[in-house]
């Protein structure tokens, strides 16, 4: 506890969730100290540096560590010694059969159950990874519960990658449960500098409430991408269809990810349906709507690709590698699916994303792109102009800026907008052609 009341905060794990959280954490006026074992993520946070690209991020992690109030280290037990609530942050990765992955969280938790010996300072340990309902009581707890000054809470982040600061300083959504109610109110009150009134709920449904909301963005999406197929069939326009459809606040919910566009990807939609539909089957329960969110998620990939290939050219330029804009993220990305399908095909294939430079990504991020695309390094430009310098025709595979989108239009090039319309004819623009 600081001399001013405010408590220490631990951030363990440093990646997208992580650092976020520990950056906008210290912004708000707490100590913070983040942990990761990964050097290259501590050493670029001592630096002032953000280890990846996330808008708003860089100037976070540079103001904490100049006010001191933001440090890092590597070692597990220098950064909780004086923490009074530890934020787990670590990954669960889909594993082959869809099962969720707990090895980071089992060996970070059995990390922390070793340092506790002799503690007499009480401990909070909030998980902000997204896991099963339940993990916190049967995998967490049992870990650390012989030790009777450490709390256990969910506090499930809501961040999305490309807006992950913004969504942190400008929460729609604050969840906090547990059986402590203690610990769930100290939890929350961390929040309270962002003027939003946490949920304090239970254990179980803070686990379970992320992926209510991840399921329900996938199906949002999925739904509207069929209804955008469907229209381009029936020669409707699906952008004023949905556009309508989104006018009704009051029974249609949220305009949120209900616009026609691309296939999603990402780290957490494809991991948190497949954890969900594996959970099911295993309780003998079907899911249909569920289980059918990624099957159509697939067709409407291969949709896109069967509009690419129809391209009268093979010097096709693609504006946009990872899983959407603003991000450097290339995990489960359609694109990169979309361009070993053509690559295989014999198309020529430039790619253009102005926050990617292959020689800048490690770990998880980078074997999944070389994994699948080995020489992907060299089909990357490093500036726009140059992409519209060499293709005959581009393909838009993310939200473009209001500066890339005018000189895309200026360049004269025929343009195949996946992202805008919902897959249809209504995407295929030539220009001055």
């Amino acid at each position: 506890m600081e001399p001013n009341g405010q408590p220490i905060i631990a951030v363990l794990g440093l990646g997208y969730i992580g650092c976020v959280s520990a950056a906008c954490l210290a912004k708000l006026g707490y100590r913070v100290i983040g942990i990761d074992r990964d050097v290259h993520k501590v050493e670029s946070v001592r630096s002032g540096q953000a280890p990846f690209y996330e808008p708003g991020l860089q100037d976070l992690v540079r103001a904490g560590i100049e006010s001191r109030a933001l440090s890092a280290t590597t070692s597990l037990s220098e950064g909780i010694r004086e923490a009074d609530v530890a934020f787990v942050c670590v990954g669960t990765p889909s594993e082959r059969n869809g099962n969720l992955g707990l090895d980071q969280l089992r060996r970070v938790v059995g990390e922390i159950s070793a340092e506790l010996s002799g503690r007499t300072k009480p401990l909070i340990v909030a998980i902000r990874s997204t896991v099963f309902p339940g993990t916190c009581e049967h995998v967490v707890t049992p870990a650390l519960g012989e030790f009777p000054g450490v709390a256990v809470v969910s506090n499930p982040e809501f961040l999305r990658e490309g807006i992950a600061v913004q969504d942190f300083m400008e929460p729609s959504l604050v969840v906090v449960g547990g059986s402590d109610l203690r610990a769930v109110k100290r939890v929350a009150e961390l929040y309270a500098p962002l003027g939003v009134s946490a949920c304090q709920v239970s254990l179980r449904t803070a686990e379970m409430i992320k992926y209510a909301c991840n399921a329900f963005h996938a199906v949002k999406i999925s739904f509207a991408n069929e209804i955008g197929a469907l229209c381009s069939k029936l020669e409707v326009d699906s952008r004023e269809v949905m556009d309508t459809l989104c006018e009704d606040v009051k029974l249609n919910v949220s305009k949120a990810y209900l616009k026609p566009g691309f296939a999603f990807g990402g780290s957490c939609l494809p991991k948190d349906l497949r954890a969900l539909t594996y959970r099911a089957n295993q309780l003998d329960l079907k899911l249909p709507l569920l289980e059918s969110a990624m099957p159509s998620n697939e067709q409407h990939l291969k949709r896109a690709i069967e509009l690419v290939m129809d391209l009268p050219s093979n010097r096709i330029g693609v504006i946009g590698l990872a899983f959407k804009e603003n991000t450097d993220d290339l995990r489960e990305s359609p694109v990169v699916a979309m361009l070993e399908y053509l690559i295989g095909k014999g198309r020529e294939i430039r790619v253009f994303d102005p926050h990617i430079r292959i020689e800048d990504l490690y770990g998880s991020n980078k074997n999944f792109v070389l994994q699948t695309i080995p020489h992907i390094g060299r089909l990357m430009d490093k500036s726009l102009d140059q992409l519209l310098g060499w293709a005959d025709f581009l393909v838009i595979a993310q939200k473009q800026s209001p500066q890339a989108a005018d000189r895309i239009e200026s360049s004269g090039l025929a343009v195949l907008d996946l992202v805008g319309t919902g897959l249809t004819k209504e995407g295929l623009v030539a220009h001055n052609s």
